[in-house]
């Protein structure tokens, strides 16, 4: 039988990242994947970015990942969010010395990192294309066997397996779940005009228009799309030429980009809201999806996930630098609070902000623009909203600090 301090089963952005800083901090695990190594890191595979906020940033920076990376993130420098694109818009800028909100970073190539990072990692055992047959969480440890018939065992089980996390269903943990009338298309787009490292989020009755920001290439300025539609109308929108998708973006941009075009791949996902009545159970904590899953209306998705490894890492390095049994239910207990009221407000926020913006009418449009116009006239407000943003608000553990544990 083969041991590690923990066994995460799921190996994607959120559990490569928990199982490199882990290693950072002198724990092994064991990753257990069924996804091929060579179909994920395939440059079509996933055509999507991701936002990394600055408090992320740091811990992907403290754990090495950010190295694997250079110039491959554009810096967000700013954020302006508008109701249509009418005026009174909110504007997020760092201070000079408060550093970039974020990075833009193509999911590609973060996912590629990690994984270099995970494969390099004294302390990782990374077992791709295979699955846990079964699992049995008894009172002394954890034994999984694999398909591939060897059992490992470690006193922790780590579910990071996405919104529909197996390990989760059966441990009885109930969720809370609802779909959104959208479908989010996905895509990436070149313009005339610098988008000068601003991220763009215009809010409309039939969904947000996220604009964000990405590095030049050999054409020219891009930047990556996340477009909120109906979802009847998604299979109309991925069947649309390149020319009439690129007018149907001018129409949302307003052409402040200037001319648009060439197009990257679409593709389309459903939208929902899900989130786990608890994050831990007997010698099992859930992480990322597997644990809440919300609207990227904000685009906080990720960083919700990195946040809950950020917190996971801290309560297990030091549960085992005063001896304690990993899966003790007093660490468990002290992840589950420390980690519940930020991702419930999150949650909360993402949801809220979702049915708010989705309102019709001009008595809702004027209430929301008069809204914007009030937080941009109030610097303590929009401060705290940049910190959540940022992924800097409550107790924030070590890793976002940029410090080790």
């Amino acid at each position: 039988m083969e041991k590690a301090d923990v066994i995460i089963l799921g190996g994607g952005l959120v559990g490569s990242a928990l199982a490199v800083a882990l290693d950072t901090h002198g724990l092994t695990s064991i990753v257990v994947d069924i996804a091929d190594s060579e179909v994920i890191l395939a440059a079509g595979f996933d055509g999507r970015a991701s936002a990394i906020a600055s408090a992320p940033y740091r811990m992907l920076s403290a754990i090495g990942v950010v190295d694997r990376l250079t110039g491959q993130g554009c810096p967000i420098q700013g954020i302006r969010v508008s109701d249509g694109l009418e005026p009174g818009a909110l504007d997020f800028e760092p201070d000079a010395d408060d550093g970039a909100l974020g990075h833009m970073f193509e999911n590609r190539l973060l996912r590629g990192a990690l994984f270099a990072a995970a494969s390099a990692a004294r302390g990782v055992d990374l077992r791709m294309k295979t699955h846990a047959v079964a699992v049995d969480r008894g009172p002394h440890g954890v034994t999984a066997t694999l398909d591939s018939g060897a059992i490992i065992s470690a006193p922790l089980l780590i579910a990071a397996e996405g919104r529909n996390s197996p390990t989760r269903d059966a441990a009885g943990i109930r969720v809370a779940r609802w779909t959104y009338d959208h479908a989010a298309i996905v895509t990436s787009l070149h313009h005339e005009h610098s988008h000068e490292n601003v991220a763009f989020e215009i809010f409309y009755p039939q969904g947000p228009f996220a604009i964000l920001p990405l590095n030049d290439d050999t054409q020219g300025h891009r930047s990556a799309i996340v477009w909120s539609v109906k979802r009847h109308e998604a299979p109309g929108m991925m069947k649309l030429s390149d020319r009439g998708f690129l007018a149907e973006a001018e129409k949302k941009m307003g052409g402040f980009l200037g001319t648009l075009g060439p197009l990257g791949g679409r593709s389309s996902y459903p939208l929902g809201f899900h989130h786990a009545a608890q994050i831990v159970s007997n010698r099992l904590a859930l992480v990322g999806d597997a644990a809440h899953g919300i609207h990227p209306i904000a685009g906080q998705g990720v960083n919700v996930g990195f946040r809950d490894v950020a917190t996971l890492v801290e309560v297990l390095v030091e549960g085992k630098r005063i001896g304690l049994d990993l899966g003790d239910p007093a660490l468990l207990a002290r992840y589950q609070r420390w980690r519940s009221l930020d991702t419930l407000m999150v949650s909360i926020a993402t949801d809220g902000l979702t049915r708010l913006f989705g309102i019709p009418g001009k008595t809702a449009n004027a209430a929301r623009r008069f809204g914007l116009s009030a937080v941009q006239k109030l610097p303590p407000l929009k401060d705290r909203f940049m910190a959540e943003a940022r992924g800097e608000s409550g107790e924030v553990p070590k890793l976002l600090q940029g410090l080790l544990v």
